[in-house]
């Protein structure tokens, strides 16, 4: 009987991993809104693959998969916590990050910002940019 119930999970996982194989693990995904083309929703996973807004995965270079982690590790704090800080009136961009911790929403003004709040906005911005090349 238990072996009939490890062969049902080793089915179980190769079918859940598809056809190509293991996938990465997500380091966190990234929904930001505003006006226009500001409105982005950007996936990362830990060897560098990224989606822009649900595209075809594209590659970051190893100085922006070192930033997507330590961003990730940074994150830790404020995720386990479910971080919500309100923005100031006169806000553009709002922000909801979620990773394997927690969720953090913030605005691109809101007080009391930790600082990987704000390496997480210009990691946003930078990669939109010269990742998915879209225009910010």
């Amino acid at each position: 009987m238990k072996a009939a119930i490890a062969v049902a999970a080793l089915a179980v996982a190769l079918a859940s991993s598809g056809c190509g194989g293991l996938r990465a693990a997500d380091l966190f995904i990234v929904h930001r809104t505003g006006p226009g083309p500001e409105r982005l929703t950007l996936l990362v996973n830990e060897e560098g693959g990224v989606h822009c807004n649900g595209g075809r995965t594209l590659k970051l270079t190893d100085s922006q998969i070192v930033k997507a982690r330590v961003i990730q590790e940074d994150l830790h704090g404020p995720a386990s916590r479910h971080l919500s800080l309100r923005g100031e009136p006169g806000s553009v961009l709002s922000y909801n990050v979620r990773d394997v911790d927690g969720t953090v929403r913030f605005s691109d003004n809101s007080p009391g910002q930790p600082q990987v709040l704000r390496q997480l906005g210009l990691f946003v911005l930078q990669t939109a940019r010269d990742v998915c090349h879209l225009q910010q």
